[in-house]
């Protein structure tokens, strides 16, 4: 395991090559660089995994890690946190989901991207963000992880606005950089108040003490919330959310890597690494549970009136963040996990589906502008529909199940077991969720692939791009649950603690899960009915004014781009136009005024003329003596 750091060296230097060869490069080298460096980062990842998981039964519980020391990275004032990195069950699981489903979108982007301007500029900036993302989640210390988490931010800001010609873009990139940046200011904060308690931001000492150190409720409680709410800007969490559906003006690779399988995730990795911070504050821990409950209502109301097919997609993965977020606070840090994991494969799927979809489309992105895709692109409705299948959890075939109704489960035990109701109505905010994601899936598929043909589609074909769809396909079913036990067995290792049900709930928890898949296959039959026999009724519903007004408002996300556009970019606006020119700055500015006047009235008859000196001078001369006469003549 020694060589543990290749997983970030060869990414970095193919960001290195591309960038430093950019449009000197053909597509083919810079397609075998960019895809190649992940690959052999991945290949790194796989190696180190066997190790790693053949060497955990001979390991201690005092021995729960590897640490591989690179170097000291920097020495003030006795602060010197290492370039070090890190690796337990945690991090390998990390390691693994980031190199491994980033490799298949890399592959797929090279078919992809093909014929874009700047196609070397593109994979260097994809082979950073992989980068940034490994020394996220090995970074052995909070300092490196804070680096490797504005790199990713940098890089999501560099490929949100990919197409820069487009000003939309632009904003769009700008919006996610400066919204992921206040959660990031409170992470700092965070940081700090560790830093004051526990004298280090070094990850393991801060795990193995939290619970001796963190005993004052108040310090544990501003610390808790700090971090959570940096954890809630890269994981689009309310409020901090309204960045991820924008986010989509990037290339559609780009929402699959980023907001699918890596850095929409690192929030719900730093919440699990700091468990037991969060453990320190009980009332933060539920706080938790009900942000993501909320944010995933919110996403998922949002996308049943959706149009744009990544948008859709981008709300539903806001929803499903929210499920891993609801696990955290009900303490069940396995289940939610398991379905970050589960979700890198199907939602990587879904966007990379819905990206040969645009191509075959000639680049349209509205689906009510397709319809009739399936006989077009056959493999890619099998991939809408086993990847739908999954983020709709259908029962027992699909990967979706196995982790979104484990959740749902530790929702509603956890409310027992702790006697907190709230957990109950969370219960039921998840549950209503799962009906909405069923409704806007099948209205997604259904629209796309069966609706009336709107725009004459071509087929597709290519390794590059039907390879990474197949092995995400396969992840998706039922055979991705297969990775359940090793995955807990990692977790296990990494001292990260299993969510155990009492005996006495057992009975009442099985009828929980049943209850939530009843009602998530419920929402598959209203789906149906809806929009594929009374979708007439559906659509003169919607032109009535109360339909309007509802539909107005679910498409908006519940408007909170108005609310912060009122609340703080226009006073910002009227702020800039009082102070634009500030008085302050007026008053030193007469200064410079006054002197320079002062020099103008004293040179303008520095004409260097030669007559008018001597004739000035004469003049003086005359002046002086008659000066001299009228004072003697008045003595």
């Amino acid at each position: 395991m020694s060589y543990l750091y290749l997983t970030i060296l060869f990414p970095l230097i193919g960001f290195v090559l591309l960038a430093a060869g950019r449009d000197r490069l053909s597509e083919n080298v810079a397609a075998v660089i960019g895809v190649g460096a992940v690959g052999l980062s991945a290949l790194t990842a796989l190696i180190v995994g066997i190790e790693f998981y053949q060497a955990q039964p001979s390991w201690t519980a005092e021995t729960v890690g590897y640490n591989q020391h690179l170097w000291t990275w920097f020495n003030v004032g006795g602060f010197a946190p290492a370039f070090g990195l890190y690796l337990d069950g945690l991090s390998l699981l990390m390691l693994g989901m980031v190199t491994g489903v980033g490799f298949l979108i890399h592959i797929f982007a090279s078919w992809y991207m093909r014929g874009e301007e700047g196609y070397a500029r593109f994979f260097s900036y994809f082979n950073l963000f992989v980068a940034s993302m490994v020394v996220l989640v090995l970074g052995d210390n909070m300092a490196l992880l804070f680096l490797g988490w504005e790199g990713v931010g940098l890089c999501s800001y560099l490929l949100i606005g990919f197409y820069y010609a487009n000003p939309s873009n632009g904003w769009a990139a700008i919006k996610a950089f400066t919204v992921t940046r206040v959660g990031d200011i409170f992470l700092l904060i965070g940081m700090f108040l560790l830093y004051q308690q526990f004298g280090t931001l070094d990850i393991r000492p801060i795990v193995d003490n939290a619970k001796e150190i963190l005993t004052g409720q108040n310090i544990a409680f501003w610390t808790a919330l700090m971090l959570f709410l940096g954890a809630a800007g890269k994981s689009a969490q309310i409020p901090l959310q309204t960045w991820l559906a924008d986010a989509m003006a990037g290339p559609t690779p780009v929402s699959a890597l980023i907001h699918a399988a890596t850095m929409v995730t690192a929030g719900v990795y730093l919440t699990s690494r700091l468990f037991p911070v969060f453990q320190a504050a009980p009332e933060i821990l539920t706080f938790i549970s009900v942000t993501g409950a909320v944010t995933l209502l919110v996403a998922g109301f949002a996308a049943l009136v959706q149009t744009d097919i990544k948008r859709i997609l981008a709300y539903s993965t806001m929803s499903q963040l929210g499920y891993m977020f609801m696990a955290v606070g009900a303490e069940a840090y396995q289940a939610g996990l398991f379905h970050m994991l589960t979700h890198a494969f199907f939602k990587a799927l879904l966007f990379l589906s819905s990206g040969a979809v645009i191509l075959a489309c000639h680049h349209e992105q509205n689906i009510f502008k397709m319809g009739g895709l399936w006989k077009k692109i056959p493999f890619v409705f099998a991939c809408f529909v086993v990847g739908g299948g999954a983020l709709a959890a259908l029962p027992f075939i699909t990967v979706g199940y196995f982790s979104k109704d484990a959740i749902l489960a530790a929702v509603y035990a956890h409310g027992h077991m702790a006697n907190l109701e709230v957990y109950g109505y969370l219960y039921w905010a998840g549950v209503v969720g799962a009906f909405l994601t069923s409704i806007y899936t099948f209205r997604l598929i259904w629209v796309v692939f069966f609706g009336e043909e709107k725009t004459h589609a071509h087929a597709i074909h290519g390794v590059t791009y039907w390879a990474p769809l197949s092995v995400l396909l396969v992840l998706s079913t039922g055979v991705g649950a297969l990775l359940k036990a090793p995955v807990e067995k990692l977790l296990n290792s990494a001292q990260i603690p299993a969510f155990i049900v009492p005996e006495n709930l057992a009975e009442q928890v099985h009828h929980a899960e049943l209850t939530a898949v009843g009602i998530a296959l419920a929402g598959l039959v209203v789906g149906v009915i809806l929009f594929a026999f009374a979708y007439s009724s559906v659509k003169s519903v919607a032109n009535t004014g109360f339909g309007r007004g509802v539909a107005h408002l679910w498409r908006s996300a519940f408007g909170f781009d108005a609310l912060y556009d009122l609340i703080f970019v226009k006073p910002y606006l009227l702020l800039a136009r009082i102070f634009g020119r500030d008085p302050v700055d007026s008053l030193w500015l007469a200064l410079p005024a006054i002197v320079k006047g002062g020099n103008k009235a004293a040179s303008w008859r520095q004409t260097g003329l030669l007559r008018e000196y001597a004739a000035s001078m004469g003049l003086g001369v005359i002046v002086l003596l008659i000066i001299l006469i009228v004072t003697q003549v008045g003595v």
